[in-house]
């Protein structure tokens, strides 16, 4: 077991680091993003709306699923304020809520280039997207 023998080396820096830390309410709010995030349905969805604006029909053959199946993920996603939906008529457009959310995806697949630039196995399959 791991233990520094005392209650804190460098109480400054842990007050500066809890003054940082979102409170319990934000976190929860943190880990219901992350869990969207974790389906891999969900996440080619939102992988393919980061190129942009696409109706559930063409989401749905973008991404291999029934449009009955995009369309509930989405409801998920736009109730979690991931993404937004414009109306055309009967269509139904969607796009990425905002450019943090664009932002939260380029990491990602950054972080996967990185890793396996570095080495590191993939953890399962192939990779959605080559940069």
């Amino acid at each position: 077991m791991d233990s520094c023998g005392t209650r804190t080396l460098d109480p400054a820096r842990v007050l500066a680091v809890l003054a940082r830390l979102p409170s319990e309410g934000e976190t929860r709010t943190l880990t219901e993003v992350f869990g969207l995030l974790a389906d891999p349905g969900r996440l080619r969805l939102l992988i393919a709306l980061s190129e942009g604006e696409l109706c559930v029909c063409d989401l749905a053959a973008a991404c291999g699923q029934s449009e009955s199946a995009t369309s509930h993920a989405l409801r998920l996603l736009r109730a979690h304020r991931v993404v937004q939906v414009r109306r055309a008529g009967r269509r139904a457009y969607y796009r990425l809520d905002d450019d943090h959310v664009q932002g939260l995806i380029a990491s990602a697949l950054a972080h996967l280039d990185h890793a396996e630039a570095a080495g590191a196995p993939l953890l399962s399959g192939r990779r959605v997207r080559q940069s």
